[in-house]
């Protein structure tokens, strides 16, 4: 372990099923601005995290551009000053769990965990094995599924704090972009998009800049998205106050969520073309770092620490073809779109593992 990287960055071996090889995904259909077949992998993304997802049958984790070649980003216990002690306990929704990222691995088969998904890189790096990690995350969860069992399409996963105890000494949650409604966001500006495509070409009014955010500014009350990540991050409060009641020795590092769009909008006409208005490019992106902020002032208002994964995953978005570390509407083969890959996977374990040694 202190000689090599957490996880080897070479493909495993593996075949595609039929069913990959029959949809289009890959590098050379994320650049095809096809509008209306782009704006059917947007919409096809807001389900990805609605806890009834099965577990990926896809390529092995590292396949294709998509996940290959960790480069950097690979933790390595040989820099590791300190070996924080177990036990381990990871929390969290499918950033966390690694939906479709193989090898898919423990129950239920629903909460699509992958064996190299970063709770299992840092755990790997920390020399933290057996009793001493535990990884309950599930694809689709919400603050209330960390108290409450949580259902799947294939079985139940308890309740994610359950798996604490007074032993816990590390604890790691990545959760509130459900909550917040982010995916539906996501599908919802795609949806807008489409709306005004056809209101255009059937003569209709001059089209907006910006209708997603037009559509959530003209609300009731204003900015719906706004008041949505603030409801989550008093959902977030009151988690983080049971964590340090049931593992009160726990160290605790709430994780953020990686970059999904570059700073610049037009860096992703050539994979997203049309499919949603630049504008409302620059507002998920601005809504994304909403999210986060959030996070990161509940996590320092609680006393645990803030995990950044925004910052180093720029340029690495799911525009960025073959450095990308999520996924964009049309994945990789058997990935799931708008998702962190393999590499996402590996970055952010790094940056959890700077944070865990800190």
């Amino acid at each position: 372990m202190n000689t090599r990287p957490a996880v080897d960055p070479r493909p495993a071996v593996g075949s595609r099923p039929a069913a990959d090889r029959r949809r289009p995904g890959g590098p050379s259909a994320t650049r095809r601005p096809l509008t209306g077949a782009l704006l059917a992998g947007l919409l096809l993304a807001t389900g990805c995290t609605a806890g009834t997802g099965t577990a990926g049958t896809g390529t092995a984790a590292g396949t294709g551009t998509a996940t290959s070649g960790a480069g950097s980003a690979a933790p390595s216990a040989a820099t590791t000053p300190t070996a924080p002690a177990g036990p381990y306990v990871a929390l969290g929704d499918s950033y966390t769990s690694g939906l479709k990222i193989e090898p898919q691995v423990g129950e239920p088969a629903g909460c699509a965990r992958s064996a190299v998904n970063y709770p299992s890189l840092v755990a790997r790096t920390l020399g933290l094995t057996g009793a001493d990690f535990r990884d309950v995350s599930c694809s689709g969860a919400r603050t209330a599924d960390l108290t409450g069992p949580q259902h799947t399409s294939d079985g139940s996963n308890p309740a994610q704090l359950d798996a604490l105890s007074a032993a816990t000494r590390l604890v790691t949650v990545g959760i509130g972009g459900n909550d917040a409604g982010f995916m539906d966001v996501v599908g919802e500006c795609a949806r807008q998009s489409l709306a005004q495509s056809l209101a255009q070409g059937l003569g209709g009014t001059a089209a907006s800049r910006a209708p997603c955010r037009d559509h959530y500014a003209s609300a009731q009350g204003g900015d719906q998205v706004r008041s949505r990540v603030a409801a989550a991050g008093e959902k977030l409060a009151e988690v983080l106050r049971e964590i340090g009641r049931r593992a009160p020795q726990a160290r605790v590092f709430v994780v953020g969520y990686p970059a999904l769009l570059p700073a610049d909008p037009a860096a992703c006409a050539p994979v997203l073309g049309a499919s949603v208005a630049p504008a409302d490019l620059g507002f998920l992106a601005e809504k994304e770092q909403e999210l986060n902020t959030m996070l990161a002032r509940r996590a320092e208002a609680a006393g645990a620490r803030f995990v950044d994964t925004a910052g180093p995953s720029a340029g690495h978005d799911l525009c960025a073809d073959a450095a990308r570390w999520v996924e964009p509407p049309f994945p990789g083969p058997g990935l799931a779109p708008v998702h962190p890959n393999a590499r996402g996977q590996q970055g952010m374990a790094a940056a959890v593992l700077k944070a865990v040694r800190g």
